[in-house]
Parts: C-alpha cells; structure tokens; sequence
C-alpha cells in the first residue's frame, strides 16, 4: 500500500510540530545573559523549514518500529546541524543573504557576532542530544549515531562541500565536481538521516546499502530540484532569494544541463531512489512518497 498525498503532507505537517516541541524543549529561555543566544538559537530553529532530515530518519526509523521519540531526538539533532549550517551560510563572510525561511537571517535579526555563536551552539546541542541516554540505552548505538554525524556535517561531509562550494565562486567546475560538491554539501545530511533510522533499529553496516543507495539518489534529486527553484522558484513562497548561483556565474546541475536535462536528470534519481526499496513492503511506503515530493516541491 502506498502512502498517498494527503498522507504525506500529514506526514510533513506533523513533523514540523514535532521537531519545533523538540526544540521548544532542548531551549528554554534562560533568565540570565544567555538569553540573547538562546532567542537566537530558537529563531533559527523554531518554525519553517521543510524538517526533511527529520522525516527521513522518523520513515527510515518506522521500518525497524523505532520508537517515535527517540527517532525525534535523532532527527531535532541532525536539523541543529542543518540549521546551524543555514546560519552560518548565511552571513556576509558566506552568501551573505538577508532572508531564510521567510524571515530575517540570523545575523541581520540579532547581529553577526550573536550568529556565530548561536550556529556553533546548535552544533554542540546535535551531539549533546545523541550522547544522551534518553536518545537511547544502547551506548553503542548513540556512539555510533554521533561518528556517524560528524562524519556526515565535517570536512568529509557537509562542511567539505561548503567549502567546495565557496571555491566555485571562482572556479570553472564540470558535471563531475559538482556533483561530488553536491553528495558532500547535501547529500552527507540526508545520508545520515535514513541511515540514523537503521542505527536506532540496531540494523548492522552491511544490511544498510539498499537505504544508502536510496538516500545518495534523494540528495542528488534534492538538490537539482534546488537548483531548479534558483532559476524558476518565487523568492515569496520558497521564503529565500532565488537566482543567485546566476548571477554570481556558479556551476550547478541547471547551467551545465539545462533545465529540461536537469528535470529529467531528478525524476530518473527519484526512480532509481524507489527502486532501491523494492526489498521492502508497505513499511517503506514514506519513503517513497519522499522521493517524489522533493522534486515536486516549491520550496
């Protein structure tokens, strides 16, 4: 049985009230002079986003009947890395945008000192979250949970393809680079999003390469879908400026295939992304429906 739309966009909506009680729980304003920190912590964390990392380890998770909890703790860790990225990405040093998600960034609400300090808190508070035994009893599964993480968000991994990201500012990248670019920058997250549903289920390495393989078609099909809303997206519902990898002259998956190969190029990922859970029954069917909505969406 698959999963329907209207289940899905349920399925999205309840996610997103979830992860903002997670954080509504892991930030409570302090009496004190953190408080200014933690406003900006909660700013950016707290509403919008698509909290797809999130969904992805709670769909993954559901497979092995991980309980819905703990899955949430994996999830509102790894969305602290991701947001905390946002922030930082955000700043003039990096992107330099006024504008995340619908509302001020980080650094142009409070001021870019209190940004990064509020980014390098939710970089902590991913890994204090998977080291605690709340997140789950088994010392193994949060050890491995937290290598996993910071493989995924280090110089291997998220940070290695912001980096590479940065140099094609100046640099005349191929179809080959960027998508190296892309796995790193994008991909690592939403790697270790479904793979952190197995870890919870206690599913070893080597029965986790049909979810790998999934995951490394989604986060190319994310992304070319990004690159899509860049060049076709409306700045009022995607909540963030578009058309800037055009005009700063960047390589992404639109400019070196055009858009109508770009498409193409996403629907063939997502195919192949569902194709990689046929050993699985109705138990994947959020999974699935994932793969399509993320070159669907318009934001």
């Amino acid at each position: 049985m698959s999963v329907t739309i209207p289940e899905l966009k349920s399925a999205l909506a309840q996610i997103a009230v979830d992860i903002d009680h997670q954080f509504e729980r892991l930030l409570p304003l302090p009496d004190d002079p953190r408080r200014r920190l933690y406003e900006a912590m909660r700013h950016a964390a707290i509403g919008g986003g698509k909290r797809l990392r999130p969904l992805l380890v709670c769909a993954a998770a559901d497979i092995f009947n991980v309980d819905r909890e703990r899955s949430l703790r994996v999830g509102a860790a790894v969305e602290s890395i991701h947001v905390y990225s946002l922030v930082h990405d955000d700043m003039p040093c990096m992107d330099d945008d006024d504008l995340r998600r619908g509302r001020p960034t980080v650094h142009k609400a409070f001021d870019e000192a209190t940004a990064v300090l509020a980014g390098d808190a939710l970089h902590a508070l991913a890994f204090e979250v998977l080291a605690d035994p709340e997140t789950h009893p088994d010392p193994f599964v949060r050890s491995e949970l937290v290598g996993e993480l910071a493989r995924a968000s280090g110089p291997a991994g998220m940070a290695g393809g912001q980096m590479m990201d940065l140099v094609a500012n100046d640099a005349a990248f191929d179809l080959q680079t960027v998508t190296r670019l892309q796995q790193l920058k994008t991909g690592a997250l939403i790697g270790f999003s479904v793979e952190a549903g197995a870890i919870l289920g206690h599913v070893v390495p080597e029965g986790r390469h049909r979810l790998r393989a999934y995951a490394r078609d989604l986060g190319l099909a994310f992304q070319i879908a990004d690159d899509l809303l860049d060049v076709e997206g409306d700045a009022a519902i995607t909540g963030k400026a578009v058309g800037k990898d055009a005009d700063a002259g960047k390589a992404t998956f639109v400019s070196l295939l055009g858009v109508e190969r770009a498409r193409q190029q996403a629907h063939m990922l997502v195919e192949q992304a569902i194709g990689h859970l046929s050993s699985y029954g109705a138990e994947a069917g959020l999974l699935r429906a994932i793969a399509g909505y993320v070159i669907e969406r318009d934001r």
